[in-house]
């Protein structure tokens, strides 16, 4: 019980931070400048000492939390959106964990703003794309399907409709990939990235 309170909190913080990083990203269908102009504002949010050991102390709890109910349920899950709930919440454990550690080396050890550009770096270069562009929409889905199976799982009881609301989350889902993916792409056209984040794609 206690495993699932922290689970439960700890991926309240992270979500909402989520949401806050992908209405950002949206942005970038206004162009890159709009991206970087309102990330400079959200950043007054979050990236200070204090919000980052929240969001840091939030990610280790529900990375290491769901690993715990994941052993657990494994096993025992049956239906779809149980099995939805577990599938997602192990590839965002380990996209956090990859992704936290990237950014950390890209501010700390590479000396690198980690704004659009360096997000976006592996999405316009060519074969690093191959492998970037699937591996960010399926984290980006994973949020979303999470969310739906979590909502199913609580709402199926109470609510007749609770698959149709779940069922409308994962095409939200799917919507909000196609749009980031056209935005941080320039509509699949590619973007031109500044030299000096030429360092994560080997150049």
């Amino acid at each position: 019980m206690l495993t699932r309170r922290i689970h439960y909190y700890s991926g309240i913080t992270i979500a909402l931070f989520v949401s806050l990083h992908l209405a950002n990203h949206a942005v970038s269908l206004m162009g890159i400048e709009k991206h970087i102009e309102v990330m400079t504002q959200l950043r007054k949010v979050y990236r200070n000492i204090f919000a980052e050991i929240l969001l840091l102390s939030a990610a280790s709890a529900q990375i290491f939390s769901g690993i715990q109910l994941c052993r657990s349920r494994f096993k025992i899950a049956k239906g779809f959106y149980e099995k939805l709930q577990l599938w997602s919440g192990l590839y965002l454990a380990i996209f956090f964990v990859i992704h936290l550690s990237a950014v950390m080396v890209g501010r700390f050890i590479l000396k690198l703003d980690t704004n659009f550009y360096f997000g976006a770096a592996g999405l316009n270069q060519f074969p690093f794309n191959l492998f970037f562009i699937p591996y960010y929409s399926l984290a980006i889905f994973s949020f979303f399907a999470h969310i739906a199976s979590v909502h199913y799982r609580k709402m199926k009881e109470r609510n007749r409709d609770a698959r149709k609301q779940s069922r409308l989350i994962i095409i939200v889902g799917f919507v909000t990939v196609s749009i980031l993916m056209y935005g941080l792409t320039n509509g699949f056209n590619g973007v031109a990235i500044p030299s000096k984040y030429g360092i994560l794609i080997g150049k």
